[in-house]
């Protein structure tokens, strides 16, 4: 049983969202799917830390989770910047149950087991501007994180790992609140998508503070689920 995990598939299988107008997108899907069942076992287990499909409800999003479902492996979802389908845990639950989507979790206020270690994570945020509004969004999500790492210390894991969809850090922009949760909660591996293009330049791939950050968007990974344990 071996982790992956790949963020930003920004699938459109029911949307006039096509991605191969970006350089390095062409035939995204069909590269992913040959990468995906050449490395993913059925019992493996896949993580996807946001950005999953560009569709506006979750029946849009229908083709897109599928897709997805027909993969090997279970994936556990995160919310991206673009997931506009997404709804309660609730509603999402309840609708993956009813189109018999069942390799499919989502992971949301909580954690949830890769054997004996614990995956806890949360959207984040990217704090481009101090007002009112962002700076409540932001506050909500260190809230989430902290959430999600509370429920995974309760398992007594010998380690957890964190899945954000926004940078915590990148070039010279560092979210301190993020890294001292990360440090109070004895992280040592964060993993993270959003950052797409040219600008994986200066995306953050190293030790900082004790903690490895690695950047695992899918054209960064070529499309190809990266291997995690």
């Amino acid at each position: 049983m071996a982790l992956y995990g790949i963020g930003d598939l920004h699938l459109s299988l029911s949307a006039e969202k096509p991605m191969d107008i970006f350089e390095g997108w062409t035939d995204h899907m069909a590269r992913l799917e040959k990468n995906w069942r050449k490395r993913v076992k059925p019992d493996d287990l896949v993580v996807l830390p946001g950005d999953l499909s560009w569709a506006m409800s979750l029946d849009d999003a229908k083709a897109d989770f599928a897709f997805i479902d027909s993969l090997p492996g279970d994936k556990v979802l995160l919310k991206g910047n673009h997931d506009y389908w997404w709804s309660t845990v609730s509603k999402i639950e309840s609708w993956l149950d009813r189109n018999g989507f069942h390799s499919i979790s989502v992971l949301n206020n909580k954690s949830v087991m890769y054997k004996e270690d614990a995956i806890a994570g949360t959207r984040g945020w990217l704090l481009e501007r101090t007002d009112e509004k962002s700076m409540k969004v932001y506050n909500r999500e260190l809230n989430r994180l902290r959430l999600s790492l509370e429920d995974a210390r309760r398992r007594d894991p010998p380690e957890i790992l964190v899945f954000l969809h926004y940078p915590p850090i990148f070039s010279n922009y560092v979210q301190t609140e993020v890294l001292e949760i990360l440090s109070e909660f004895c992280i040592k591996r964060c993993y993270y998508g959003h950052v797409h293009g040219k600008s994986v330049e200066y995306a953050v791939n190293k030790k900082v503070n004790g903690i490895s950050f690695k950047l695992i968007s899918a054209d960064y990974l070529r499309f190809s689920p990266h291997l995690i344990r």
